[in-house]
């Protein structure tokens, strides 16, 4: 399953229905452009409490799962901590198989 879900995240990647790093997605997410974010475990207490606090202030879902490394691989960036899925679609796949783990 967890391959599954990073192979989502590669093929939103490629089709440009993923942004990654701190600064973009703290952009599109008051644009309500985002419908899902995604933190890495890994990442430093304040970048986790900010974004947990504004996917709820913008009402999007979020998700705490995997690592830095191994979530950047997938989508063949290096060192994102936070990713923002702009497709409605992709965001509910992806979200049903986070739920599946």
């Amino acid at each position: 399953m967890q391959n599954k879900l990073l192979t989502m995240l590669g093929f939103a990647q490629k089709s440009g229905n993923l942004v990654s790093g701190e600064n973009t997605v703290e952009l599109y997410l008051p644009k309500r452009k985002i419908s899902l974010v995604i933190i890495t475990t890994d990442a430093s207490e304040n970048t986790r409490e900010r974004f947990v606090s504004m996917a709820e202030r913008y009402q999007v879902p979020y998700i705490i799962w995997g690592d830095r490394e191994i979530l950047s691989h997938a989508i063949g960036k290096y060192n994102r901590a936070v990713y923002g899925v702009t497709n409605k679609k992709f965001s509910r796949e992806i979200f049903r198989i986070y739920e599946a783990l």
